[in-house]
């Protein structure tokens, strides 16, 4: 009881803080009522941890109270002496991306021959819809060119990873959710550059090589890192399929380096020094550590993916402060139709996919995965893309406000659906 009441307090205090912020605000004070918003936000979510209902939202809440004070004390999270906090955006990427790596294996990608109608259909309307539907707000409303170009960014990278938890949620298929996710991702080095290169290249220039390569250093990279760690901390596979899939994921390294070639004219000498990097680091360290920790740990590794995903929500919250911080004098002048029109391209995803799938005869469980695959996008990996691009501040919000905003409709949508049934025989 005492532990219920003190949430109930919390919820009673943020509620109090929100009116005052408010007032203050009303009043021609907004700067004065930062802590009371800020504070607002810490105690929403401490309070709906106390309730099962509202209880998932938590994080997202978390993600708002990082924003906000981002966005009134953006000077605390621009740099630290001289190091430029944004520097953190990329590595904390590949951080996340080498956690969904560790995670997974090829047979992730056995759901191509199971089920060959959802997963092209899946990746097809994928990307399609959500490019096309942000090349029109783009377009409709009067932004920015650079703002523009983040819309369109946003919508031409791959799924996000939240999609596969919220079809789990929503009893959707989830082993469809993720060999349509895994493999749209598999796809973004090629298909994310091409799509931005014909529908963004007109508000910013876009260099389809050096993209292809943010895009396999950021995200393939480390995933491959995380297939090497998984293979070697807990894996079953015999010998013959260790040897293949190590020479398989030594190729994609190797690959990566010729692209580095390609887009940096580098020589020779040049590309075996990168290369000897590459191997180094996404080759032998996760070797050498997933060994070690094969050696050291004994049993059940469940607190390490427990772990990884407490890494991976902190290293996101973080990327979308930073970069909320960076672009705080843009997203004054725009932040207000950004955010609708994010909600426009998000929830136009997941009606879309839906459709789709209700159009060519897929099951109930089937179209729920394809709204949100189609729905939900990958907003670090944009977010990093505008890092390197060098208009963090302008490109990436469009990418930090979606973010945060498809975890809130994308968990109503999916707990709305978990109390639906799947099929005709539940309803009888």
């Amino acid at each position: 009881m005492k532990r219920i009441n003190l949430f109930k307090i919390a919820l009673i205090i943020s509620a109090v803080c929100l009116v005052l912020a408010l007032i203050i605000s009303l009043s021609g004070r907004l700067s004065k009522a930062g802590p009371l918003y800020v504070g607002f936000f810490i105690l929403l979510a401490l309070g709906m941890r106390g309730y099962k209902k509202v209880k998932g939202l938590s994080y997202t809440v978390w993600i708002f109270t990082a924003v906000t004070t981002s966005m009134f004390y953006p000077q605390l999270f621009l740099s630290v002496g001289d190091f430029q906090l944004k520097n953190l955006i990329v590595p904390l990427l590949q951080i996340i991306m080498f956690g969904m790596g560790s995670q997974m294996s090829l047979n992730d990608f056995t759901g191509v021959i199971r089920m060959p109608k959802g997963v092209l259909l899946g990746i097809f309307s994928h990307y399609t819809i959500m490019p096309l539907v942000g090349f029109g707000i783009a377009n409709i409303f009067n932004f920015p060119a650079e703002i523009k170009a983040g819309i369109i960014l946003i919508g031409c990278v791959p799924s996000g990873l939240a999609s596969n938890v919220m079809s789990y949620i929503a009893n959707a298929n989830l082993a469809l959710a993720i060999t349509i996710g895994a493999i749209s991702t598999l796809l973004s080095p090629v298909v994310t550059p091409f799509l931005m290169k014909i529908l963004g290249g007109q508000y910013i220039e876009v260099s389809f090589w050096s993209m292809m390569l943010d895009i396999l250093k950021m995200i393939i990279l480390p995933i491959v890192a995380g297939f090497i760690f998984n293979l070697f901390s807990g894996s079953r596979s015999d010998k013959k399929q260790k040897t293949i899939q190590m020479a398989g994921y030594f190729i994609i390294i190797l690959l990566t380096n010729l692209v580095y070639v390609k887009s940096a004219n580098a020589d020779f000498s040049a590309f075996l020094i990168a290369l000897a990097k590459s191997v180094a680091w996404f080759f032998i360290l996760p070797c050498i550590a997933a060994l070690s920790l094969r050696y050291l740990v004994k049993g059940e590794k469940v607190w390490l993916s427990k772990l990884l995903s407490l890494v991976s929500m902190t290293g996101i919250a973080v990327i979308i402060t930073i970069i909320t911080a960076a672009g705080h004098e843009s997203l004054l002048k725009v932040g207000a139709l950004l955010l609708v029109t994010s909600l426009l391209h998000n929830l136009a995803g997941y009606s879309l996919g839906y459709t789709v799938a209700w159009l060519t005869g897929m099951p109930e469980k089937d179209r729920r995965t394809l709204a949100f695959e189609v729905g939900m996008q990958n907003g670090g990996l944009a977010s990093g893309l505008a890092l390197q691009m060098g208009k963090v501040a302008t490109v990436g919000l469009a990418p930090a406000i979606f973010g945060p905003l498809m975890n809130i409709t994308g968990s109503t949508l999916a707990s709305w659906w978990r109390t639906k049934p799947t099929d005709v025989k539940e309803q009888l």
